[in-house]
């Protein structure tokens, strides 16, 4: 390529005025030829299979851009039953390979982990939301805070914590459902989640909760700024030319503002409790964190502590928050076994039998967190990831990834795919979780696999099985729209969009013998 581009050069430097036009005729003839089924600046893979509708120049760019939001991950559904697991997109600069096969998860995550990184696109793009905080790390940075977080994780105290912190802000959740069951009124489960779900991390995090059970009327400035500053993140992951964009438009404003906010309360809290000092009963993530120290012996920075709570707020905020949603609307629609919520309801029963959940109760709801996992397979909190390849390597397929080539994967085609799960992979089947061996992360990879599979795996299910066992134990539940699935919102999770009306009914009392 190089040397092409010398000729020309070459040529329009002794060229004379007469010829220049046509040099540049045949120039542009030249790269319009060699890029004419793919986007410039990305190599032509004539091995991959891609989808119609590649343009010179830009490559599939304006397909995508043609998608609507709500339906990018059914598009990408589409071309997997067209073209199978292993096909490829190209963009200005970017050529992107779907690897959507357990065997090619395995291997890139665990067998060959260091050639694979997030790299500089993904801290570009996602910086304004992550930092320098683990989900954008790579390499030694990476490795520090990742030991140090599942040090954190692993402490008894903090988890005896968390669990006394769910089984409160679970009751705040009753007291609303109760109310709405007593006043006949519909309810937004899905806002009721986020709420929960953010009260809950603000005490595990900061010690103190967000405050936004107390008044579910009232919008909380941390969860409006985080979520708007993940749709405007989302957006950017499939668009070469957010920068210009932003200029031209509010979204930069916008996006600076937002961080501000959410950097801003996390920095207040930092501030706060050196204020107040450690009174030797904190067992929150915040004070965890301001104990530890980095590999040379020195406290952690504010900003590095930012970072990482901003990094766990999304992960432990809005993945629980929605797979809890998604978990009500699956149990309710019309194409569900109308059995499963009842023997739910009875292992409630059970289980709890009118006692506050401890640590170990999630252990015996077997059904519940079957039901969660099945909810996961089918709408993963995060439908879609990718990684850079950063020295040439070939797949266990024979799928060849050359340095600079972005593979990406998606949960959520691969949990709906019958190549994977079988002829009733779509159905919402929470038996295929009971007595069966346990899949292995490749093919369930809701949760991330290798050295990077995600620590607050346990911190969520014991979160989500607390509160569906106390809800299911004193409420029965109605969709409002039980024949529509809800249409997802543009972010870097799995949100629903317009949220998740339902009507709240109070279980009879339970007769004794």
């Amino acid at each position: 390529m190089s040397a092409i581009t010398s000729i020309f050069q070459y040529l329009f430097t002794h060229a004379t005025h007469k010829n220049n036009a046509k040099l540049a005729v045949a120039f542009f003839a030249f790269f319009l030829y060699k890029y004419r089924g793919h986007a410039l600046g990305t190599r032509r893979r004539h091995d991959l299979k891609e989808p119609k509708g590649a343009l010179p120049f830009l490559g599939h760019m304006t397909l995508l851009s043609s998608i609507p939001p709500t339906e990018l991950y059914q598009f990408f559904e589409k071309l997997n039953e067209e073209l199978g697991p292993v096909w490829s997109i190209s963009l200005p600069n970017l050529r992107m390979i779907q690897i959507d096969t357990p065997e090619n998860i395995e291997y890139v995550h665990k067998t060959n982990f260091w050639s694979y990184e997030k790299g500089p696109m993904f801290r570009d793009v996602m910086g304004v939301l992550f930092g320098d905080g683990i989900f954008g790390a790579d390499g030694e940075e990476w490795r520090f805070q990742r030991k140090l977080a599942s040090h954190i994780f692993s402490v008894k105290a903090f988890r005896e914590y968390t669990t006394d912190v769910f089984v409160v802000e679970s009751k705040k959740v009753l007291e609303h459902l109760g109310r709405a069951a007593d006043q006949g009124k519909i309810i937004d489960f899905h806002d009721l989640m986020n709420r929960f779900t953010l009260d809950s991390f603000g005490t595990v995090s900061f010690g103190e909760s967000f405050g936004c059970l107390d008044d579910i009327t009232k919008e909380v400035e941390f969860a409006f700024a985080f979520d708007d500053l993940a749709e405007i993140c989302s957006f950017r992951l499939i668009d070469p030319f957010w920068k210009l964009r932003e200029r031209l438009t509010s979204l930069g404003k916008r996006a600076k503002m937002d961080r501000d906010v959410i950097r801003g309360h996390a920095l207040r809290a930092i501030q706060k409790r050196k204020q107040e000092g450690h009174h030797g009963h904190r067992k929150d993530l915040l004070q965890l964190f301001m104990d530890a120290k980095t590999e040379n012996g020195e406290p952690l920075s504010d900003d590095m502590m930012i970072d990482i709570f901003l990094n766990f707020t999304l992960a432990g905020r809005d993945t629980t928050a929605q797979a809890l949603s998604w978990m009500m609307y699956a149990l309710h629609c019309d194409t569900t076994d109308k059995s499963i919520i009842k023997e739910l309801m009875e292992e409630s029963d059970r289980v709890l039998g009118g006692q506050d959940p401890t640590y170990d109760t999630f252990k015996k709801q077997k059904i519940a967190e079957a039901c969660f996992h099945e909810t996961l397979r089918i709408f993963p909190p995060a439908p879609r990831n990718l990684r850079i390849c950063n020295k040439d390597d070939v797949l266990p397929d024979g799928t060849k990834i050359y340095k600079g080539e972005r593979i990406t994967w998606s949960p959520y085609v691969m949990g709906r795919s019958e190549r994977i799960w079988g002829p009733d992979a779509k159905q919402f089947k929470p038996s295929r979780w009971i007595n069966t061996e346990k899949p292995s992360q490749g093919k369930f990879n809701v949760f991330h696999v290798g050295p990077r599979v995600c620590l607050g795996q346990q911190f969520a299910t014991i979160e989500s099985l607390t509160l569906a066992g106390m809800m299911f134990e004193a409420f029965e539940f109605e969709l409002v729209d039980p024949s529509n699935e809800p249409k997802y919102a543009a972010s870097v999770s799995f949100p629903m969009q317009g949220g998740l009306p339902i009507r709240v009914f109070r279980r009879p009392p339970k007769t004794t013998v």
